[in-house]
């Protein structure tokens, strides 16, 4: 009989505890294998089966990462300003790309203010698609492929689907650009920001992030992890 899917569960209060979270429990449960078709084909990558990310308060500032003193950041705060003004807000792609998530986005998202104001927060049809029939000839479709929404407490929240989703080079710029929309949201609603739930059968740390996220961990891996302290501070070069 086949292995079950393992299925992860992450509580935390921040993004930034959210990254921690997830880096240390990937290096305890994800699997390892060589990427067939699709983003840097032929390395490895670390990935969990199946996740989901409460996160509480993603407001707290700072939006992105706290790290020891050395390691590289991911992003930083203006980074993710642009991001959701340019990547989120607006259907404008940059040079060179397919296509951008505020291409599917833009349109909606004010639909979506609209309906609430209007028609009252009981609702389950303000949900926003990214992504189209057309999205799987792409050599990189979309990612981020839902955001649904509810307002409950008097308090907007965001679901998130993401087909894949690189927890070191993704997840802090996409959390911290969705929580600057879904503020603003919030606001021309007239409600609180909410919490952020996100899932993803695809949240992984390609083979040559795996030094940095062992280094966000103070250079030790956690107690059973699935690859070794070599592998880790190898990474790619193994």
């Amino acid at each position: 009989m086949a292995p079950k899917l393992q299925l992860a569960s992450i509580t935390a209060r921040n993004l930034d505890e959210a990254f921690f979270l997830c880096i240390r429990h990937l290096f305890q449960k994800g699997r390892i294998y060589k990427i067939d078709r699709g983003s840097y084909e032929g390395h490895r990558r670390l990935e969990y089966d199946f996740i989901t990310v409460q996160i509480s308060h993603p407001g707290e500032r700072p939006l992105t990462p706290i790290l020891p003193q050395g390691v590289p950041p991911p992003t930083d705060e203006e980074t993710v300003q642009n991001y959701a003004a340019t990547y989120l807000m607006t259907d404008q792609p940059a040079p060179n790309e397919q296509y951008t998530y505020g291409q599917y986005l833009s349109s909606q998202f004010p639909k979506v203010i609209e309906m609430y104001r209007n028609d009252g927060h009981e609702t389950n049809q303000a949900y926003m698609a990214v992504g189209d029939a057309t999205s799987i000839d792409l050599e990189h479709p979309p990612c981020l492929r839902g955001v649904d929404t509810r307002i409950s407490h008097g308090r907007l929240h965001f679901m998130l689907y993401f087909r894949s989703w690189d927890l070191w080079g993704g997840f802090p710029e996409n959390l911290g650009g969705l929580q600057l929309l879904k503020e603003y949201m919030a606001s021309e609603i007239g409600v609180e920001d909410g919490e952020i739930i996100a899932c993803s059968k695809g949240l992984h740390i390609y083979d040559y992030a795996w030094p940095s996220a062992l280094a966000r961990l103070g250079g030790q891996l956690p107690e059973s992890s699935v690859i070794t302290q070599e592998e880790a501070e190898k990474g790619e070069d193994l």
